[in-house]
């Protein structure tokens, strides 16, 4: 058996005794990272280096203390993307890819204006670059931080970033009635809702927790999507699996959009609601 191998099964070990479901798949991971290789071709290693062993102890030390495996690699995979991430940007989850899958299949002009809200680092925003590179694409996020992961990611692409807080009155009154997407992936977890200790000691509290039932934030957005939508818009918003039917009220009570519907991710779970704005495109 390879050192690789047998570092790898100690590693697995070590990681589902802390507790880690994926332990197998985080061993494997961080070993693929440190080496310089994929995952599948690790077998084929037989020397990796010197100071692996050593490096690699580290590493799984710091996972089964509960740091992200995304914050030791330095990378989130997302739908099509590789994206950088690290402490003080949330990190992506899969259950948005669901709301991703669903807004790229939707039919928006050639060159559409589409806001991402509460973008963090920027995952949205550019894979609806890749998606539609012709669109006009703002990213809005009030944190620094998580805005220097989105440039990152955002490079070479046309996004526009853009800091400032989603809840103020009268954002951007420029875009009224000039957006054909809006889309939103806010802070909705319920406050005192139990979180794994990678969400509670290493995401950004204020991109996580929404209020006491989740809606601080879900409510401000449903305003601005329906303020800066045209006519035939398109608005699709992320939302904890205990608040579908508050999400959809509440957008139900503009009375500004049609076809309000709630839709589940990839598990089945109920994950984000979809809108069109009423009106007829001009």
């Amino acid at each position: 058996m390879s050192v690789v191998r047998r570092a790898i099964d100690s590693a697995t070990a070590t990681l589902a005794e802390a507790g880690i479901d994926s332990a197998r798949w985080d061993a494997e991971e961080l070993a693929a990272h440190l080496t310089g290789t994929e995952r599948g071709r690790l077998a084929l290693l037989e020397s990796p280096g010197d100071d692996f062993l050593g490096r690699y102890r580290a590493v799984v030390a710091a996972r089964s203390r509960r740091v992200p495996l995304q914050h030791l690699t330095g990378a989130a995979a997302f739908g099509p993307l590789m994206l950088q991430v690290g402490p003080g940007v949330f990190i992506p989850r899969p259950e948005t890819e669901a709301l991703l899958a669903w807004v790229t299949g939707q039919r928006l002009p050639t060159r559409p204006v589409i806001v991402d809200l509460c973008t963090g680092s920027g995952a949205l925003a550019v894979a609806l670059a890749q998606h539609h590179p012709t669109a006009r694409i703002i990213g809005i996020d009030d944190s620094g931080t998580a805005l220097e992961y989105a440039r990152r990611n955002a490079a070479g692409t046309p996004v526009e970033l853009l800091q400032a807080d989603v809840t103020a009155r009268g954002l951007l009154p420029e875009l009224d009635g000039g957006v054909d997407l809006v889309v939103a992936n806010p802070p909705y977890v319920p406050d005192a809702a139990a979180v794994e200790p990678e969400v509670a000691q290493h995401d950004p509290h204020h991109a996580v927790f929404g209020g006491p039932d989740g809606m601080a934030v879900i409510g401000p957005i449903v305003g601005l999507a329906g303020r800066w939508l045209r006519p035939g818009g398109i608005f699709a918003v992320e939302h904890d699996d205990t608040t579908s039917p508050q999400t959809a009220e509440l957008v139900c009570e503009t009375g500004l959009f049609d076809d309000v519907t709630a839709r589940h991710d990839l598990a089945g779970r109920p994950r984000f609601v979809t809108a069109r704005r009423k009106g007829r495109r001009g």
